[in-house]
């Protein structure tokens, strides 16, 4: 296929795209854009899941069992991708996911959603890889700036349709439809990847690690379910809970152990002596989900709806999707990418920390400004992040380097939001029982989170003592978040400005040879048959 061909080896400054190129972005967006809607569409149908279905006590692994399978098989996608060839693993990813999601829709009892759900995390797991170490494969480096904005954008669109998607979808089909919307989309996705797609095959004689899966799963796992269930089912002190750290650690440093004697490593350990790649990684993991409790703040104290709370996030996406552009077309005409972190690091700081001021007085026109800032940050870091860290391996390496950097976002989202949520809570239960008394206390003991329909039965003097319950907690969740931040801009100063594969020659000021992200930057672009 010469179009594709043309793709992987054009000059840094090439014209537009071929078309068959074209086609294969939009079915990876697709895949993409899969990938991401599916929490946010299921979050919204399921109170209508609950009630027909039942199993109340349960629902809660509808989620987890999800997002532990993802986490899971992340790195392992990864994997396969390298050593079996990236298109062959790709469409088994769409495959599992799609037969999860069919499953998921005929689930007779919460049981077995639960277990299709993880069918579907499995497959999940394989997307968001698959898509950045294609594009990797594709794309040089410095031509790969372009595509950011598309990519910032199917996220934006995620994050707002998402919710109204899943509603109207529920209200007017029913909630197995949440779950078989996902089947047109990904059959279209499978048909355009299998004829327009065309990369090296692979046979690769190496044995896959299973002792280092299986040790990496294992402590994945404990990870989750830690930062899942602490605080929440159970005490952060309590023995279960040291259980599964202690088994989470071990699983952890034994498979740091193991993978410097397997002969096929599922992350090679030697990706990580790229002082950019392990930078990168060390960012992606300080980026966790504070945004998430924005929505909480925007409906307990600014009083919007579900679905407006969606739509009030549209000044952080919007900026972040703006911005995501710019940085991608600089980066691609100039092959500079350094000032995009050390930006998006001071403009995260700032802005979370604006966010933190936020009172019960706040007006929804102050919010969004503040949200703007941290989005015009978001926009400097979120696809900047993955192009230095893929710049920073050889090709062979592309899908460990995807998927770990994949991982670390996805771990420390799930840590930032378990501490955060810690943080949240305590504030929450502290204030409602020293401005309500007991019945502040009695409100909030089941959870600090209540939804539109608990909080408008409430009194008005305990929903009023809920609002700056609640405005006290998000000051707490983001002032910590302001302070991690710092530590993503301290990262960002440290990156070396390496020339992007596919940027020309090197300039005098790029590193000397014999540097390990030299050589990577060396590495040749894998061309495409």
């Amino acid at each position: 296929m010469a179009d594709t061909v043309e793709a992987a080896t054009g000059e840094a400054g090439g014209g537009k795209q071929p078309r068959s190129v074209r086609v294969v972005l939009l079915a990876l967006m697709i895949a993409m854009m899969l990938a991401m809607l599916d929490n946010m569409i299921i979050g919204t149908a399921m109170p209508t899941i609950v009630g027909e279905l039942g199993g109340l006590e349960h629902l809660s692994w509808v989620v987890t069992a999800y997002t532990l399978a993802t986490a899971a098989s992340t790195p392992l996608w990864g994997k396969l991708g390298d050593l079996y060839g990236r298109k062959g693993t790709f469409m088994a990813s769409i495959v599992i996911f799609l037969v999860g999601s069919a499953l998921s829709g005929m689930a007779q009892d919460m049981g077995q959603l639960i277990g299709f759900r993880a069918v579907q995390g499995l497959g999940a797991g394989g997307l968001m890889v698959g898509v950045m170490a294609i594009i990797g494969d594709l794309i040089p480096p410095r031509e790969r700036g372009k595509y950011q904005g598309m990519m910032a954008g199917v996220m934006a669109l995620a994050m707002i349709g998402g919710p109204l998607v899943g509603g109207t979808i529920t209200d007017h089909w029913g909630w197995r439809w949440s779950f078989y919307i996902n089947l047109p989309l990904g059959a279209v996705a499978l048909v355009a990847i299998s004829a327009v797609l065309h990369l090296p095959k692979k046979r690769s004689q190496a044995r896959i690690d299973y002792l280092g899966a299986a040790l990496l799963t294992v402590g994945i796992t404990a990870i989750v379910l830690v930062t899942t269930w602490g605080g929440t089912e159970y005490a952060w002190s309590s023995a279960r809970i040291m259980e599964l750290i202690g088994i989470g650690v071990a699983a952890l440093v034994g498979f740091v152990f193991w993978q410097t004697r397997a002969a096929e490593p599922i992350v090679p350990l030697h990706i990580f002596r790229s002082r950019n790649f392990t930078l990168m990684s060390g960012i992606g993991f300080v980026m966790f989900g504070a945004t998430l409790f924005l929505p909480l703040y925007q409906q307990s104290v600014q009083g919007a709806s579900a679905t407006n709370s969606g739509l009030l996030l549209l000044p952080m996406l919007s900026a972040m999707l703006v911005t995501s552009m710019v940085a991608g077309r600089i980066t691609t005409n100039t092959g500079r990418y350094k000032i995009f972190p050390v930006a998006g690091g001071a403009l995260m700081t700032v802005g979370l920390f604006l966010l933190s001021t936020m009172d019960t007085d706040t007006t929804r026109f102050t919010s969004g400004v503040y949200m703007a800032v941290v989005g015009l940050g978001m926009g400097c870091l979120m696809q900047i992040t993955m192009l230095v860290a893929q710049n920073s391996v050889e090709m062979k390496d592309m899908g460990v380097a995807s998927s770990s950097t994949t991982l670390f976002r996805t771990l420390g989202s799930s840590f930032g939001v378990a501490i955060m949520g810690a943080l949240f809570n305590s504030r929450v239960q502290q204030e409602m029982t020293e401005r309500a008394g007991a019945l502040g206390s009695k409100v909030t003991e089941q959870s600090a989170q209540l939804d539109a329909a608990s909080l408008a039965k409430l009194p008005e003097a305990a929903r009023e003592a809920y609002q700056h319950a609640v405005s006290s907690g998000t000051h707490g969740a983001f002032l910590l978040g302001a302070a991690v931040a710092v530590l993503a801009l301290v990262a960002a100063v440290f990156v070396k400005e390496v020339p992007l594969k596919g940027a020309g020659p090197q300039t005098s000021d790029g590193p000397a040879d014999g540097d390990d992200d030299t050589a990577a930057a060396k590495a040749p672009v894998a061309e495409t048959v």
